[in-house]
């Protein structure tokens, strides 16, 4: 696996998203995508970067991009998870870490010294043709949302 950096292609995936439809990055292809990858679903930091994306989601749709979350949750379990906290964001389910694995995100981690694999929070943005163009590794949340809607911004410029 290579790295994904701005520049590269976006690597496709078909996934099944929240309400049960699928989705396929490629699908997008003509608009902004911010992917971002989180552990899981309805964890403080987790529910705090959905609703700060959610917040600004009528900003990144007036900037001519859609929001994507990924997690290794399954659809069923986004459903409820949009439910409880109001989100607008769309969410993508990756019970087999596949998907994080093709995009680098999917790293051993560490814990109370125990070491286990999990989701590293990460955000990609991905222009209309489907090439990165900015990419956020190791994700504080606090300003992330708002960081990410200046990025948009500026590429569309």
């Amino acid at each position: 696996m290579s790295e994904i950096s701005a520049g590269s292609t976006a690597p496709d995936f078909e996934l099944e998203r929240d309400g049960g439809d699928t989705l396929r990055l490629s699908d997008l292809r003509g608009r902004k995508v911010v992917l971002y990858f989180y552990p899981k679903d309805d964890t403080p930091g987790c529910t705090k970067e959905a609703i700060a994306f959610t917040a600004l989601a009528s900003e990144f749709e007036a900037a001519g991009a859609v929001i994507v979350g990924i997690s290794p949750d399954t659809a069923a379990k986004h459903d409820k998870f949009k439910a409880k906290h109001d989100l607008s964001v769309i969410l993508a389910a990756d019970p087999d870490s596949a998907v994080a694995t093709a995009w680098g995100v999917w790293v051993e981690k560490s814990m109370y010294g125990k070491k286990y694999m999990g989701v590293e929070r990460s955000t990609f943005l991905i222009d209309e043709a489907g090439k990165i163009v900015e990419t956020w590794h190791k994700v504080k949340v606090p300003g992330h949302a708002e960081a990410v809607l200046e990025a948009v911004r500026a590429a569309g410029k």
